[in-house]
């Protein structure tokens, strides 16, 4: 189905784009992850040096991925991005595994988390808003002021970009534009305060370079890698950027290596102002209101907090505005909830995809895997959700492989730099902290791939529904699985 018959009009600049990807990768992470990071050094007597080369090396890496992905979104400019790639360069299986898997945990996980982050830091200026204020409590359940306003923030996002593009990629940019700012003038802040010591960067090295330190520097790397993530999200939205086969690659770019200079920046602001033991040792994890206190006084975690809100909610904001767009594109396959393949006649909106992930996102909320116990919860999140998000970047830079043998003729307006040699840097690196990541922390990595398994049976019955739809005559059943919501 034609983007100009079903989509909104509004066409996607590349501000926009490069807004959606920023927006989106600056969420909770880099204000939250470093603590988490720095723990895991510490444990195996590692020092600044690893501290900092785990955030150039994961920006490296998102780097060489989103150049890969500008070669498959410019040759295949289609709504739903990763799930298309996927699908035409293996099986409809996989694009299936994927979208199955970004709904369950990665999006609408993704979602959830940010948005408890969102509302666990404005407990800082509404302190009745707190994780062990229960406002509620039945037998076994209990509903916090922080699920209260995670969910208002679900569902408030969750209406603007139901209302239209328009909205949604307004709100993004000024989200995007002002996380950017606030977190530009933390590092200026950390980099220039007279608090600073430049003897915290001096490097710790181990004793051996053993299987344990390498398991514990790829856990490491997997809450770098959930602060890096969400920058392929972009191309969820193909069919509404304006010349997307030039814009795409472009906006991959410069937004993935924005996001990797700021991280890079912040994180050794951050070591200058707190050696690795004291931000490994950072209340709640939270590295930068600590920064902020040493460099502003009283006054610096107010400041960090309200950063910290603006940056979570673009963050949510982004992966509201994306994900839609996906599972619309498996609904038009007929692999998901038919009801996701409608399209708003008058705002040109997935409206019901955006229905399905805010009330999965809200449950996830109410599950209180989220909540209640914290800080290990969060850190768990991080380590599946970028297990996961991982494994199919690597099947994804893959299928660029697989697409240059297996389509030859397939219209390429911008090529990777470097090919072969960049995606398959991607892959080797990409591989080698996948297996780490597994190794430091099985049960978590144990559960993304349960969740992926997941999929298959579901996959099987949906493919079985389409076939049987398709061998049907009845007009009924083909119009409810192309149906326009009327409005």
């Amino acid at each position: 189905m034609a983007a100009s018959s079903t989509f909104s009009t509004k066409r996607l600049t590349l501000l926009d784009a490069t807004m959606i990807i920023v927006g989106s990768m600056i969420g909770s992470g880099i204000f939250i992850a470093p603590s988490l990071i720095a723990g895991l050094i510490v444990q195996v007597q590692l020092g600044a040096g690893a501290f900092v080369s785990i955030w150039l090396i994961g920006g490296l890496l998102t780097l060489c991925g989103a150049l890969c992905y500008g070669e498959l979104a410019a040759a295949l400019p289609r709504a739903g991005g990763q799930y298309v790639f996927l699908k035409e360069a293996f099986t409809p299986l996989w694009g299936f595994l994927y979208g199955w898997t970004l709904f369950t945990v990665i999006q609408s996980g993704f979602i959830a988390a940010v948005a408890i982050a969102f509302a666990n830091y404005a407990g800082v200026f509404f302190p009745w808003i707190g994780q062990s204020r229960a406002w509620l409590r039945a037998g076994f359940f209990s509903l916090s002021g922080v699920q209260v306003l995670a969910i208002f923030l679900i569902v408030f996002l969750s209406a603007i970009n139901a209302r239209g593009l328009r909205e949604g990629s307004f709100v993004q940019n000024l989200f995007g534009i002002g996380k950017t700012a606030a977190l530009l003038g933390l590092i200026a802040a950390g980099m220039l305060s007279r608090q600073g010591n430049w003897a915290h960067f001096q490097p710790l090295l181990p004793s051996s370079l053993s299987a344990g330190v390498l398991a514990a520097f790829g856990v490491a790397m997997s809450k770098a890698l959930f602060a890096y993530d969400s920058w392929n999200i972009v191309t969820f939205v193909a069919e509404e950027t304006q010349d997307s086969t030039r814009t795409l690659p472009r906006a991959l770019f410069l937004g993935t290596l924005s996001v990797a200079l700021i991280y890079s920046l912040a994180a050794s602001a951050y070591l200058r102002i707190l050696s690795v033991a004291q931000a490994a040792a950072a209340p709640d994890q939270r590295i930068a209101a600590q920064v902020a206190q040493v460099v502003f006084g009283p006054t610096g975690a107010n400041l960090v907090a309200l950063g910290i809100l603006i940056s979570t909610a673009g963050c949510v904001n982004g992966l509201i505005l994306a994900g839609p767009r996906l599972y619309y594109a498996m609904a038009q396959d007929n692999l998901f909830f038919s009801g996701a393949a409608s399209i708003h006649r008058q705002r040109g909106t997935p409206v019901q995809s955006i229905r399905y992930q805010a009330l999965w996102a809200i449950f996830l909320v109410l599950s209180g895997s989220f909540g209640s116990r914290g800080a290990q919860l969060y850190s768990d999140l991080l380590t599946f959700t970028s297990f996961a998000s991982l494994l199919f970047n690597v099947l994804t830079v893959a299928g660029l492989l697989v697409l240059r043998h297996k389509k030859p003729a397939l219209p390429r307006p911008y090529r990777v730099i470097g090919y072969p040699w960049t995606p398959l840097l991607y892959l080797s690196v990409a591989v080698f902290f996948l297996i780490f990541i597994a190794a430091g922390d099985p049960r978590n990595s144990t559960f993304g791939l349960a969740v992926i398994a997941s999929g298959v049976p579901l996959y099987l019955y949906w493919k079985a529904r389409r076939r049987k739809a398709l061998a049907s005559p009845q007009p009924a059943v083909c119009s409810q699985l192309y149906r326009r919501e009327e409005g």
